[in-house]
């Protein structure tokens, strides 16, 4: 196992126990060390949407998955190299997702027969034959962890709770990863309880004191991986939430224009919520209202107000907020609404990730209501998409919906922080003095209104959501009229794809396969289209950002290939878009589990469909 993994220089490690087990901070700890040394990184978040489940009990198991290394990373990695399980129900749920020859680091101490009993086990797989296929290390790190923060004098409960510090300073010294992060984050946080402070530092020493000096090479070594060829800039780690949550503070100063952000709390959206609260001095505000309807409405109000609304959810809050949607459309008022798309109807499975709210984002309200739909394709792609949805939503006065998914939201990575005085400020509509004509005088490049807002005498109108008289604002039930007002409201839309990029191709070359994704199949389509044509197959990857209205080559780019395959994590959505809208035949790649999409399955699609690439002939 020592060899097989020297010979690679990137490495896919996840962290596994009860959630109560700080699984979730051992790898972000891990994540900032590794970003440290110089390597590229890109994680997987995986945890129950119970607060707190049963402890040892399968579904309360709480996961970090991590890839990093020397080369550009898109993904969290297919399959862990390396496992750490706390106890039997970790070892039990992650066990599938392993390859032949993976290293499993177990806590042994943790194989009990009542914990085997409450994870459904009825034999110990420690001791059954079940880990043979893999390298298992067996380190008692219950009893370890105990031993080490003995001299503090913490309670059972407290000193156990130091364990992912005990296994995260193993991991460390495993891949030659700086201390120093941790150690000051640890400093930092426990600053007012020294017992807990040097308790848990001198769990990450024995961890890492452990490898150093563990007999245990044929199995335990250290594998240093070279740095990443990242380019010269300043980087930090960045979640997609936070990522968001900048690009809107950035749009508001671009624009030059105060944010109003009304959220009510639901899973996966939240984040975006607690990153922005405290921002006041960055011209946002936060509200947290009592309900989905009420938070979108009081965004509106905002927008009405002058400010920019902001306001969140997921797909069950969204379906609340449709009606208010509509509002904005027939209002003409700019809005930035965010979903954080989650796994299934209804309730679903909240802490797990889907693309499946694509057809309620372009299609989903009554009567003729199109607003423009984005997606950013990674976490630190939300920053640029959340400007770019204002930057489109004040240049057209109308709503825009930025879908982002439960992956992208918790999921990190390499972000280089960008000047943002390098950014084109976005201009809005707002009167001026020089300013002349009636609110309802749109502009004929983008169909946009003046922005007039309350006490401004020289624009005083009428707005509400009933139909209103396409030149007066006035309230007209008029047949020709309605009929000028929703080809005015579809107009606008098709506008905004004047003003958007030329579509072009991520990588590969032009015939052949063209593999189209959105959102954050990304990274995954990414690493197996550069496989793939290292393997000779004529492929190239198309990543969508704009979904409504599309990019206005994206037909006749299209129509360059001889086939087009469409990986989401849906059952066809964006399929059925491109079939509606262009007319294309499209070959589907479709995955609801609540995972990512994984480069194996997006590479087992393509060498299905593409064909090997024609080779120039040699001059000889």
């Amino acid at each position: 196992m020592a060899d097989e993994l020297a010979d690679s220089i990137s490495h896919v490690v996840r962290f596994a126990g009860d959630s109560g087990d700080g699984i979730q901070l051992q790898g972000q700890q891990f994540t900032v060390a590794s970003a440290l040394a110089g390597h590229d990184v890109s994680t997987l978040p995986d945890f129950p949407a119970e607060i707190r489940a049963p402890a040892g009990t399968l579904y309360g198991v709480s996961a970090f998955q991590i890839q990093f290394g020397g080369d550009r990373i898109t993904t969290p990695g297919d399959a862990p190299d390396v496992l750490i399980a706390f106890n039997p129900a970790a070892l039990a749920v992650n066990l599938p997702n392993l390859v032949a020859g993976a290293l499993v680091i177990v806590d042994e101490g943790a194989f009990t027969a009542q914990r085997l009993k409450r994870a459904g086990l009825a034999a110990n797989p420690l001791e059954d034959g079940t880990l043979e296929p893999y390298h298992v290390c067996r380190v008692d790190i219950s009893r370890l962890n105990m031993e080490a923060v003995k001299p503090f004098g913490l309670g059972a409960k407290d000193s156990a709770r130091c364990k992912n510090f005990w296994a995260l300073g193993l991991v460390l010294w495993m891949f030659d990863q700086p201390r120093d992060a941790s150690a000051h984050w640890i400093q930092k946080k426990f600053a007012g309880n020294h017992a807990v402070r040097n308790a848990n530092l001198a769990a990450l020493a024995a961890g890492h004191a452990y490898g150093e000096t563990a007999e245990m090479s044929h199995i335990l070594s250290r594998h240093p991986i070279p740095e990443a060829p990242l380019e010269a800039v300043e980087y930090r780690t960045v979640t997609g939430a936070e990522a968001l949550s900048l690009g809107i503070v950035a749009a508001g100063e671009l624009a030059d224009i105060e944010i109003l952000f009304c959220s009510y709390p639901i899973t996966p959206a939240s984040a975006l919520l607690h990153h922005l609260t405290g921002l006041d001095e960055a011209g946002v505000a936060t509200f947290q209202a009592e309900d989905e309807i009420a938070a979108v409405c009081a965004a509106i109000g905002a927008s009405y107000a002058g400010k920019l609304g902001v306001s969140s959810s997921s797909g069950p809050g969204v379906a609340l907020k449709t009606e208010a949607l509509g509002l904005a459309v027939a209002a003409e008022l700019p809005l930035l609404l965010v979903n954080s798309q989650r796994a299934g109807p209804s309730t679903g499975m909240p802490t797990k990730t889907e693309q499946s709210d694509l057809y309620q984002a372009v299609y989903g309200r009554n009567a003729d209501t199109p607003l423009p739909v984005l997606a950013p394709h990674s976490p630190a792609d939300c920053f640029p998409t959340a400007i770019e949805a204002v930057r489109i939503a004040l240049r057209h006065m109308t709503p825009v919906i930025l879908l982002t998914d439960g992956y992208i939201a918790n999921a990190s990575e390499l972000w280089p922080i960008p000047d943002i005085d390098d950014v084109e400020p976005i201009e809005n509509t707002k009167p001026t003095g020089a300013t002349e004509g009636r609110i309802w005088n749109r502009d004929p490049e983008t169909l946009a209104r003046l922005w007039a807002t309350p006490g401004d005498a020289r624009y005083l109108h009428r707005i509400g959501g009933i139909e209103k008289d396409i030149d007066t604002g006035h309230i007209s039930y008029d047949a020709a009229n309605h009929q000028a007002m929703t080809d005015l409201r579809r107009n606008k839309i098709e506008k905004v794809a004047d003003f958007l990029p030329e579509q072009t191709i991520d990588q590969g070359v032009q015939g052949g396969l063209a593999v189209v994704g959105w959102g954050s199949t990304y990274g995954a389509i990414y690493q197996a289209v550069k496989d793939s044509l290292k393997d000779g197959l004529a492929v190239a990857h198309v990543h969508l950002r704009y979904l409504n209205p599309l990019p206005p080559n994206l037909g006749k780019l299209l129509a360059g290939f001889d086939r087009v395959l469409v990986p989401e994590l849906n059952t066809g959505q964006l399929a059925t878009v491109l079939r509606d809208r262009l007319l294309v035949e499209v070959e589907q790649l479709n995955k609801v589990t609540g995972q990512p999409l994984t480069v194996a399955e997006t590479k087992a699609a393509i060498a299905e469909l593409a064909r090997p690439r024609i080779r120039e002939a040699s001059n000889a």
